[in-house]
């Protein structure tokens, strides 16, 4: 719910809590003010009676009514209870129009005042208005009967209807009006911070963060937000620009000493295998196939261990530049060269070099039929170099068990899955996994890597519109699966038909 919704609710339910305030006010008012006369009249009518309360020392009513009314009885209908005898008298006018008021019980003691019924009369349903008067024994002060004045109130009860039907509705239209106008003022009153919400997308969208919010109208407190907010804004691209500054010397560095580093790195290569070869040929046997060349045996062994560790090492660091400049490239936007690759070649390729790799577990190559007939678009030396990250670091954190490597299809894509019985993750560490120089744990720590094989590998993944699965669980091993979309486009309409067949089944 928008804000300006909210304002017009909040304003909209103050004027209709107001509004019911002030209509009922308004008809408590009229209801008083048009029965305060008629309640007026009908008192007077009824003090105007002369009730004769004893005869002959008895304690009976005399029914006589002596009238001493200014009062015309045909607008007034009277109605005399005797308690003691049960005895009912009335008016000429209720005996015509068959009309008999309610009586209460004389053991509820009923008090003066007035009461509204509405009576069956030869007319149909009447409604009236009547005042009862109590008449008290002179001597205990006892109930012996009740005087009721009575008088049609049909014409103030229809006004009043009628006045309850114009309070509603003239609600009801108020509150209309009020919500349409409510609405209209709180969009324009809240226009200047569309205009400033509208201003922030575009910086946003457009990532120019040299674009400010033009300030429009007084300087209110939308335009004090506005100003602070293009004081934020200069201050964030001033700390933007020289982190990109940072960020750029940071990248041709990497880039730059990658490349710098490959040279050398090479030529350490290449002279410690030479010498290694000229090592071996020292220690041949002479023509005569007994004698060895004079060298200390031991000088040998320690030189050719130095060896194996500057080698070992010069591989390491070959690795890491590789990478190292892999990532520079993905950094800089580099873009691969893809074109419609056979995906069943390249995965038989990857799972037979796999096999030539030192392991510690059995290599396995599963059912690879899901791939056969489809193709992705991408680049096949990057698609070797994926699969061969996830082989190689399964290979690392699996001491014994197995790896497999199979194929599986959904819908337009391909999955490629590598599964081990290694020491697995803990499942909290998946989301981190390919991060930059990320290591899960110490037992993992211990083998031997750079921490950024994973972080190409999701590069290559991005690079080809695919996504990776990860399913993990401490000393049980994990399971990645690579997803990758399939090239439907050079495929005939009648592969692609059997294929989504094959989908299906």
């Amino acid at each position: 719910m928008t804000i300006r919704l909210r304002l017009t609710l909040w304003f909209s339910g103050i004027l209709a809590a107001a509004l019911i305030v002030l209509c009922v006010a308004i008809y408590f008012f009229v209801n008083m003010n048009t029965y305060a006369d008629t309640k007026t009249q009908l008192r007077d009518q009824a003090d105007s009676y002369d009730i004769v309360k004893y005869e002959n020392g008895l304690n009976q009513i005399d029914l006589n009514i002596k009238r001493n009314s200014p009062f015309y009885e045909k607008d007034f209908y009277v109605q005399l209870v005797n308690y003691k005898e049960g005895v009912i008298k009335t008016s000429g006018e209720l005996q015509i129009n068959g009309i008999k008021f309610p009586i209460p019980e004389a053991k509820t003691n009923p008090d003066y005042g007035y009461k509204k019924a509405v009576l069956n009369t030869n007319a149909g349903e009447v409604a009236f208005l009547i005042y009862q008067k109590p008449i008290p024994n002179n001597t205990d002060g006892s109930l012996i009967g009740l005087l009721q004045v009575g008088t049609v109130v049909a014409s103030e009860e229809n006004y009043l209807a009628g006045l309850r039907v114009i309070l509603i509705l003239s609600s009801l239209i108020c509150l209309i009006i009020a919500f349409t106008v409510g609405l209209f003022m709180a969009r324009k009153a809240l226009q200047p911070i569309e205009r400033v919400v509208h201003a922030t997308e575009k910086i946003h969208s457009g990532s120019d963060l040299s674009v400010r919010i033009p300030i429009e109208g007084p300087k209110d407190e939308i335009g004090h937000l506005v100003y602070t907010l293009n004081i934020m804004l200069s201050r964030i691209e001033m700390a933007y620009n020289g982190l990109d500054e940072s960020y750029k010397a940071q990248r041709r560095f990497v880039s730059d000493a990658s490349h710098e580093l490959r040279t050398p790195l090479t030529t350490i290569r290449g002279n410690i295998e030479l010498l290694q070869r000229m090592w071996s040929k020292t220690l041949e046997p002479d023509e005569a196939g007994d004698i060895v060349l004079a060298l200390d045996a031991q000088r040998y062994e320690l030189s050719n261990e130095a060896m194996q560790d500057i080698a070992a090492e010069a591989r390491r660091m070959s690795t890491l530049v590789n990478d190292l400049l892999a990532l520079a490239r993905a950094d800089a936007g580099y873009e691969m060269e893809k074109t419609t690759q056979p995906m069943l070649p390249i995965v038989e390729e990857v799972g037979r070099r796999a096999g030539l790799l030192p392991r510690n577990a059995e290599w396995r190559i599963g059912d690879l039929t899901a791939l056969d007939g489809f193709q992705v678009y991408g680049n096949a030396d990057y698609l070797q170099q994926l699969l061969f990250i996830f082989i190689e670091n399964a290979f690392k954190y699996t001491p014994s068990g197995w790896i497999e490597m199979s194929a599986t299809r959904r819908e337009n894509q391909l999955g490629i899955i590598i599964k081990d019985t290694g020491i697995g993750m803990n499942p909290n560490e998946v989301p981190h996994i390919f991060d930059r120089f990320y290591r899960a744990d110490e037992s993992r720590g211990k083998t031997v890597g750079t921490g950024l094989g994973l972080s190409i590998a999701k590069w290559i993944i991005d690079e080809h519109r695919g996504s990776i699965e990860v399913t993990t669980m401490e000393e049980e091993g994990s399971t990645f699966v690579i997803w990758l979309p399939i090239d439907f486009s050079a495929q005939p309409a009648s592969f692609i038909i059997e294929g989504t067949d094959r989908i299906e089944d």
